[in-house]
C-alpha cells in the first residue's frame, strides 16, 4: 500500500477551505447587539453612531411589509395595528425612532430623483432581533428607513429594483 504525503500546497488549500468555512458560518451568526453606539442626549459620531439629525439625513431605504403576515413580523410598534403596502409607511431606526417620540409624525424622503412624504408607524430595531417579534430578521443597522411599497412607487423605483437605496430625509 503506497501512502500519500500531502504537499504544501495541499496543505495551504485544506487550511484556506477551513478558513472559508468558517467565515461563511461567522456570517450567518445573528448576534444582536442590544445596545446602540454612542453618548445618549448628545449628538457623537466618535464611536461610529451615524444617526444625528441634519436638516437632511443621510439614510438607506430598505423595503417592508407592514402587512399581516409579512416580512416586518409583529403589529406596528406605534399603534399596534398593521398597515397597507400601498400606504406610504416607514420604520426607523432605533436611534431615529427615538422611544416611539417620532410616531405617526410625517418625514419627508428624497431619493431616486423624487420626493415622498411617509408617516413614522414602526421602529426598525438596531438592538435586538432573531426571533419571532422581530420576524427572525437579524438588527437594522442604524442608519435605515424600512419604507412600504408605495413609499418606492411614489419614488418611481421599478419593484424589480426594489431593495437598498441611498437616501435623505427630513422631518416635517
Amino acid at each position: 500500500m503506497k501512502l500519500l504525503h500531502p504537499t504544501p500546497s495541499h496543505v495551504l488549500i485544506f487550511v484556506l477551505a477551513v478558513v472559508a468555512a468558517s467565515a461563511i458560518a461567522e456570517a450567518q451568526v445573528c448576534r444582536p447587539s442590544g445596545e446602540l453606539r454612542g453618548t445618549q442626549g448628545k449628538c457623537s459620531t466618535d464611536l461610529g453612531a451615524d444617526c444625528c439629525k441634519t436638516e437632511r439625513t443621510k439614510a438607506t431605504l430598505t423595503i417592508n411589509s407592514f402587512e399581516k403576515g409579512g416580512d416586518g413580523g409583529a403589529p406596528s410598534e406605534c399603534d399596534e395595528q398593521y398597515h397597507s403596502d400601498d400606504t406610504p409607511v416607514v420604520a426607523l431606526s432605533t436611534g431615529w425612532f427615538n422611544n416611539k417620540k417620532r410616531c405617526f409624525k410625517e418625514i419627508t424622503i428624497h431619493g431616486n430623483g423624487g420626493t415622498v412624504k411617509a408617516k413614522v408607524v414602526d421602529e426598525c430595531d438596531s438592538t435586538m432581533g432573531c426571533d419571532e417579534p422581530h420576524g427572525f430578521q437579524p438588527p437594522c443597522p442604524n442608519n435605515v428607513v424600512d419604507a412600504s411599497k408605495a413609499v418606492w412607487k411614489a419614488l418611481g423605483v421599478p419593484e424589480s429594483d426594489l431593495g437598498d437605496m441611498e437616501i435623505f430625509w427630513s422631518e416635517d
